[in-house]
């Protein structure tokens, strides 16, 4: 069995890696659009559908599709881990020389995936970043806090960070064997993949409108994969921290330089708001400096207890073996 499981890893050309959580009505959708383009290429190849511990009737469906869809794979995770975390479980786990991934809310076109293999063949690409150059489907806040979120991480990681790149892209055996040797506890591979330095190359498209049911990314996710984003890539944080600290230095300088100039004067007055204020800000300050050091030692006791950050409950390929 073994060997067939070899011969079955070396002949899958292509794996699609779909992270779907709750998506009960974006299935059918999503797998009449994905399964013609995927016959069509001409190249064997599997999906995997990373079921994230969906509570609705998600795994039922993924389970009716499978009947009907042999080339589909299903991998349940044992609870919700998270958008990265689902997506890291499937890129470990796909046996294609090529690896794209996509969302099941089809926001991200499935028709150019021909042309991203394409491309990356054509061009010698380990990388093919799906770029959003139209994201008029979007509401303003979201193309807003979109831009923000790029231009800041092209500040604090590098400017090697494509912007308006999401998690639609194309990945080589090379670079997917490379992120399985990474020891990161916290993947954000908007910023992990372009680190790693591979050529890659760009395929714009249109963002499209979420075929069904609704966003998996509210504001306070978003907020998170922001500070995520920059506490992982970047040690600006303990730098500002650093630098208020210093900016506090001389504000008390000052305000000690004067307290001195008052008081051989002879122009002393009672100062109860000028000494609650000082304390106030001196405190926030040295609190938020306190924080700041603390979101990093806790990445660090994270790091050491080397936890992983998802379980698998169930492989359908692993039960054909």
């Amino acid at each position: 069995m073994s060997a067939v499981y070899d011969t079955r890893r070396e002949s899958i050309a292509l794996s699609i890696v779909v992270p779907i959580f709750n998506e009960e009505e974006a299935l059918p959708v999503l797998a009449a659009r994905l399964r013609p383009i995927l016959d069509g290429c001409g190249e064997p190849y599997e999906v995997l559908a990373v079921d994230d511990g969906s509570t609705d009737r998600t795994a039922p469906l993924l389970e009716d599709l499978r009947t009907v869809w042999p080339q589909l794979r299903i991998v349940a995770l044992r609870r919700n881990s998270g958008h990265q975390a689902a997506l890291t479980a499937g890129l470990h786990r796909a046996l294609g020389a090529y690896v794209i991934s996509i969302d099941a809310d089809l926001q991200d076109p499935p028709e150019i995936i021909p042309d991203m293999l394409a491309l990356a063949r054509a061009d010698g690409l380990d990388i093919v970043y799906g770029v959003r150059v139209d994201r008029s489907t979007d509401t303003g806040f979201k193309r807003r806090t979109a831009a923000a979120y790029y231009w800041l991480m092209r500040r604090l990681a590098g400017s090697f960070v494509p912007a308006q790149a999401g998690d639609f892209r194309l990945l080589s055996r090379p670079v997917v064997e490379t992120l399985k040797t990474l020891p990161d506890q916290q993947q954000i591979y908007r910023l992990l993949i372009p680190w790693l330095g591979f050529p890659g190359g760009q395929i714009t498209y249109q963002r499209g409108e979420r075929v069904a049911g609704t966003t998996k990314y509210p504001l306070h996710k978003m907020i998170l994969l922001a500070w995520d984003s920059v506490t992982s890539f970047s040690a600006a944080p303990l730098r500002l921290a650093t630098a208020i600290g210093a900016f506090s230095l001389v504000v008390c300088l000052a305000f000690l330089t004067w307290t001195l100039i008052v008081y051989a004067t002879g122009s002393t007055l009672p100062g109860w708001t000028s000494l609650i204020t000082t304390v106030l800000f001196f405190g926030a300050v040295q609190l938020f400096c306190l924080g700041m050091l603390g979101e990093y030692v806790a990445r660090i006791y994270t790091a050491v207890q080397a936890r992983p950050t998802y379980c698998v409950a169930r492989d359908t390929d692993e039960e054909q073996r």
